[in-house]
Parts: C-alpha cells; sequence; structure tokens
C-alpha cells in the first residue's frame, strides 16, 4: 500500500510539473493562475500545495528539471562533437549558451527563475554543473593542459560566465547576433587557462 501511494503522488507530481512546464512557457509565471494549471493537470490545489507548498515551489521544481535537461543537453552536444577534454569543454559552454533560444528554456529558466528564485548560483541543478566542469579540470590540471589554478575558483568563473552570457542572449532583443559574441566571448575567457602546452595541442 505504501508503494502504491508513494507511486500515486509521485504521479501527481509529475503531471503539475508537466501542467507547469506548458503554462509558464505559454504565459509565463506571473501570468500563470494556479487554479488554471491544476485543472490543467485535472488535480486541486490540495494536490498542488500537498506536493510543492505554493507555485513558488512548483516553478522550483520545474527549474529544476529544464535546467538539468538543458545541462545534460550542452554534455550530450560536446560528446557529439568529440575532441579533447578541452574541445567538449568549450563545446559544453557554448551549447549551454545556445540553449537561451529555446523558448521553454529561455522563459522558464533564464528569464521567470532569477526573477522569482534569485541567484542561480545556489539552485541544486546549478552545483551539479559545477561538479561536472569542476571534475573536467580536474583532468585537464592532470594532463598538463591548464595552467596551476583553484579548480573550484575556476570552475565557478567558467560556469558563471556561460549562465550570464545565456541570461544576456535571453533578454536580449537580438538573440542570434548576441549569441554569436557571447560564445566567442566565452572560448575566448576560457582560452585563458590553457597552458602554453596545452594551446599548442589544441591548434596542432
Amino acid at each position: 500500500m505504501a508503494a502504491t501511494r508513494a507511486q500515486m503522488m509521485e504521479e501527481t507530481r509529475a503531471k503539475l510539473i508537466v501542467a507547469a512546464r506548458k503554462a509558464f512557457t505559454e504565459k509565463g509565471y506571473a501570468a500563470t493562475s494556479m487554479d488554471d494549471l491544476t485543472a490543467a493537470a485535472g488535480l486541486t490545489r490540495g494536490a498542488l500545495y500537498h506536493n510543492f507548498g505554493d507555485k513558488r515551489g512548483l516553478l522550483a521544481a520545474v527549474v529544476d528539471e529544464v535546467d538539468g535537461e538543458m545541462a545534460a543537453r550542452a554534455m550530450a552536444e560536446a560528446e557529439r562533437q568529440g575532441g579533447s577534454d578541452w574541445d567538449k569543454l568549450l563545446a559544453e559552454g557554448a551549447a549551454y549558451i545556445e540553449a537561451a533560444m529555446d523558448p521553454e528554456i529561455r522563459r522558464i529558466v533564464l528569464l521567470d527563475g532569477p526573477a522569482v528564485l534569485g541567484d542561480p548560483s545556489h539552485w541544486p541543478s546549478q552545483n551539479k554543473c559545477l561538479a561536472a566542469t569542476m571534475h573536467t579540470l580536474e583532468t585537464l590540471a592532470a594532463q598538463g593542459a591548464i595552467k596551476p589554478v583553484a579548480i573550484e575558483a575556476a570552475a565557478r568563473l567558467l560556469n558563471g560566465a556561460a549562465l550570464n552570457a545565456a541570461l544576456w542572449v535571453a533578454a536580449s532583443d537580438a538573440p542570434r547576433e548576441v549569441l554569436e559574441q557571447a560564445v566567442a566571448a566565452f572560448e575566448q575567457l576560457a582560452s585563458g587557462l590553457l597552458t602554453d602546452a596545452g594551446a599548442l595541442a589544441e591548434r596542432s
């Protein structure tokens, strides 16, 4: 019976998140009413309160899911492109920035998320990104490809640069133009970490 209740709760959460993703993307967080949202999910306000506390709690769950997918998509794109660990680091950052062109990501993660939930660097999904970047930098350091640097500091600065570039793209009236500038600048900034040997290996 306990397993059944847990399964039902998970299904309820999933229904609310699906409905919220659609509503937040199409209307934005502020314009989405809880009554319309719960009706679309075939549920009651009580179900929303029980599972997420309030609309803000539901947004937090949606942001965590969408931002996690955003990061996973960036990692998958880096793997698809292949190349060295450094190539993959740059490709992942570029793909993360480019994800700002996706309407769902733009609205939920990059516009409404920070406005309602505050500093993205404190989001659980961003902490997962940080851990992944630190791992890559540790690998590059072991290879002698990057200069001696505090790994966490470098990872936070790289992730912060990619996130802020994505925020810039999302808020821009000319996102395609801004995207090209942002990716180019991100790659130029990141290249400052390379040792002479690392830079030579990338050019060869």
